[in-house]
């Protein structure tokens, strides 16, 4: 399992722990001091990863589409951020 912490400009924190499967984003945790609201949409995201290739731009993409569909709002950090540390934790896991 691969594991990250990132810290965003400006002193939020993300944390995420994921396993790929032949390059692909299999299970994924996204936690962190971040502002997100509704909070159920972080599993919204969460679930739209999964079988996504590990891709910092398509992975950025995601994110945004599912802040979009729910009409979420993202403080303390961006779907960049996001993808940054998700990206981390798959460098670390392969």
């Amino acid at each position: 399992m691969g594991k990250a912490t990132y810290k965003v400009k400006g002193g939020k924190m993300i944390k995420v722990n994921l396993t790929l499967n032949e390059g692909r984003i299999e299970e994924i945790k996204i936690m962190g001091d971040f502002f997100l609201h509704p909070e159920e949409t972080i599993e919204d995201i969460e679930r739209t990863l999964r079988g996504c290739i590990l891709n910092e731009e398509r992975i950025s993409s995601l994110i945004r589409d599912a802040l979009s569909r729910k009409g979420a709002v993202l403080l303390g950090a961006s779907p960049e951020d996001l993808a940054r540390c998700i990206m981390m934790a798959g460098e670390e896991n392969g």
